[in-house]
C-alpha cells in the first residue's frame, strides 16, 4: 500500500472511531445511564432523558452521518484518485 493510501485509511479510521465514540456516548450515556439526571430538565414539555432516548439520539445519529459524509468528501479531495504513491 502506498504512502497516500496509508494516510487515507488512517484518517478514515480516526473519523470512524471518533464518530463511534460520540454515538456510544449519546446512545448509552444520555439514553440509559444519565436518564435520571437529564429528566430534571424539559424540552417542549417532555423530560430530556425521555427525549434523548426516543428522538434526540436519532437526530444525533443523522447528524453523525452528515458529518462523516462531509469529512470523507474533504478527505477524498485531499487524496484524489490517480495521484502517484
Amino acid at each position: 500500500m502506498g504512502k497516500h493510501a496509508n494516510s487515507y485509511w488512517k484518517t478514515n479510521l480516526r473519523y470512524i472511531l471518533t464518530l463511534l465514540v460520540i454515538w456510544f456516548a449519546v446512545s448509552f450515556f444520555c439514553g440509559i445511564f444519565a436518564v435520571d439526571l437529564l429528566d430534571q430538565y424539559r424540552i417542549a414539555g417532555f423530560r430530556v432523558g425521555f427525549w434523548f432516548a426516543n428522538q434526540g439520539s436519532i437526530l444525533v445519529f443523522c447528524l453523525l452521518i452528515a458529518v462523516y459524509s462531509l469529512l470523507m468528501n474533504r478527505l477524498d479531495k485531499r487524496h484524489q484518485p490517480g495521484e502517484s504513491d
